[in-house]
């Protein structure tokens, strides 16, 4: 079995936030590459936040944000399974994180299948009058009709998002590796974006 030394541990750990015996097994698997390691832990803690799935989060704490302008504002509830986990940094930091982001990135709902049938159709309307206009044949129409629809998903759902502090990681990503720091599944139960002149 190859030598891991202690800082390189150490390393892994103050990237992925893993408890240390996690990170030494993670170093020892991918034979001392911390990238791999690191997308080791990753993969684990997704699969662990996973098997929480079917537990409740009751518990959680409202991340708030103005900005600096006082223009714009966001409200959050983020939830977790118990009250310990809600008093973490860590997750204090995800609920500050996530209320930011959504200030920033003005997501319309939480996940994809909040978003309401009748904003779909709307869009999916429009892009098929810009395939027309465009003079793109019929027969590939509903694929590319498909294909904005996914990058509009992927625009407007928190979930899908990336993240505006971190680009190459979604949303969805941001809260599965802070649930497998803290142990406990979390979820957004919902949010409320507020920008002056912008009515309900």
């Amino acid at each position: 079995m190859m030598s891991i030394s202690a800082k390189d541990v150490k390393v892994l750990r103050d990237m992925t936030g893993a408890g240390m015996m996690d990170c030494k097994k993670a170093l020892v698997e991918t034979e001392g590459d911390l990238e791999s390691a690191v997308d080791f832990l990753r993969a684990k803690g997704a699969a662990r936040a996973a098997k929480r799935s079917d537990k409740s989060a009751n518990e959680g704490v409202i991340g708030s944000y103005v900005h600096f302008d006082n223009r714009t504002a966001v409200i959050v509830e983020v939830n977790c399974e118990t009250d310990f986990v809600a008093k973490t940094d860590d997750f204090r930091q995800l609920a500050k994180d996530l209320a930011l982001h959504i200030a920033s990135a003005a997501p319309l709902a939480v996940a994809r299948e909040d978003i309401s049938d009748e904003v779909v159709e709307r869009e999916r309307r429009v892009y098929y009058e810009q395939i027309k206009e465009e003079g793109k044949p019929e027969n590939i129409a509903d694929k590319i009709v498909e294909g904005k629809l996914s990058k509009f998903f992927k625009e407007n759902a928190l979930m899908a998002q990336d993240f505006v502090k971190n680009p190459d990681q979604t949303i969805e990503e941001l809260i599965v590796q802070t649930s497998a720091k803290t142990g406990e599944k979390i979820g957004v139960a919902r949010f409320v974006r507020m920008k002056v002149g912008e009515g309900s």
